[in-house]
């Protein structure tokens, strides 16, 4: 499998591209340019070797079998493959494991937007109870029993004893290297002028995408996504109707996260936003996904509904779905149409998939060792 390679400042990229045109002022259709850099992490390539084994190790877990690498599988869309992501041991989780593909530009994180950068979600990740459950002293323990980490932890952040925070920092590094190659993008290749980079189907679904498909309405700009929030109706899973344990889950999230009794009690579903908001209008509402790398990233939603992207254009099609607050209208597009359409939102991935190879990962020290 082919490496990914580290985008670090002052790499050379591809001069971002735009499209000629634009639907009522939105952000017209872009090529993605480099990802930001926070100014209280920058990019070396020390920190990312470093943040790619953190990625990998089960110690930041509570078991020590759940690193990000268990949710986020790079073979599998860098997600899990499933509907909905598996959870802890003895838990099962309620939302489908978002592709970690180009989240170094998402301004916020998490389906219902409760992180607000890589750092702070990698820490929520590891430490929340239906995913890593991990203790923050615990897991910063057994990195300080590891010689590898000491050694570089203290290269990369000055330090003599690896702390917590910074593997965050170190994560988050290696995540913000996780993204579209635009010279491997048919539909990037195209904006760059090369006509002959999207076929004849994708070059209409494009026409329909930024007319009257009304696409772009949420789906715009460089990432293809508003990264705003909205209740489109999408249907419960239908895993939540067969296991228990879906529900007892759901119920006890609804539980932690402070909602009403009356809503915990008849809760069925998730409540996206709400979580972070308590505004009733918020219930179902969640945050709009980039377009692109759909080819390696299904299912699809915020909790794997649809598992093609044929799904995904029919239900939009429709009009949305029931209880839907965002304003859907049905599209009548005609079979053709939708195939089109179809066939442009494939041309938002790369013509393969983004691959990474697991790194070897250092061993703990003996207590004879760590002593001397």
């Amino acid at each position: 499998m082919k490496r990914l390679t580290a985008v670090l400042t002052g790499a050379s990229v591809l001069v971002t591209a735009t499209l000629a045109f634009a639907q009522d002022g939105l952000p017209p259709l872009a090529t993605l340019s480099s990802p930001p850099i926070p100014d209280d992490n920058l990019m070396s390539p020390e920190k990312v070797a470093l943040g790619e084994k953190l990625f990998w190790d089960g110690r930041l877990s509570g078991n020590g079998s759940m690193p990000c690498s268990a949710c986020h599988q790079p073979d599998l869309g860098w997600g899990t493959g499933g509907a909905v992501s598996f959870g802890y041991p003895g838990t099962q989780h309620w939302r489908n494991s978002q592709t970690i593909l180009n989240s170094a530009y998402n301004s916020k994180l998490f389906w219902e937007g409760s992180a607000t950068s890589l750092e702070s979600q990698a820490k929520g990740a590891a430490g929340g109870a239906v995913a890593g459950n991990g203790d923050g002293s615990m897991m910063e323990m057994r990195l300080r029993f590891v010689p590898e980490y000491v050694r570089d932890f203290k290269t990369v952040f000055g330090t003599d004893w690896p702390h917590l925070a910074n593997a965050w920092d170190a994560i988050a590094a290696y995540q913000r290297t996780i993204i579209t190659d635009a010279t491997q993008v048919p539909f990037d290749r195209f904006l760059a002028g090369d006509t002959a980079a999207m076929s004849d189907a994708a070059q209409r679904g494009m026409d329909l995408f930024n007319g009257r498909a009304g696409c772009t309405s949420c789906h715009n700009g460089a990432l293809v996504s508003d990264q705003r929030f909205y209740n489109i109706g999408v249907p419960a899973a239908a895993e939540f109707q067969e296991d228990p344990l879906y529900q007892i889950t759901l119920r006890w999230e609804l539980y932690q996260k402070g909602v009403p009794e009356d809503v915990y009690r008849a809760g069925d579903d998730d409540l996206g936003l709400y979580h972070v908001t308590k505004r009733p209008g918020d219930k179902g509402k969640f945050r709009t996904p980039s377009l692109r790398e759909l080819r390696w990233t299904d299912p699809f939603m915020h909790n794997g509904s649809f598992a093609t992207l044929q799904d995904v254009v029919a239900f939009y099609n429709a009009g949305g779905g029931e209880g839907q607050t965002a304003g859907l209208q049905p599209l009548n597009l005609s079979d053709a149409e939708q195939s089109d359409l179809v066939a442009f939102l494939e041309a938002l991935s790369m013509d393969e998939p983004p691959l990474a190879d697991p790194p070897e990962l250092p061993e703990t020290a003996t207590w004879s060792e760590f002593s001397k």
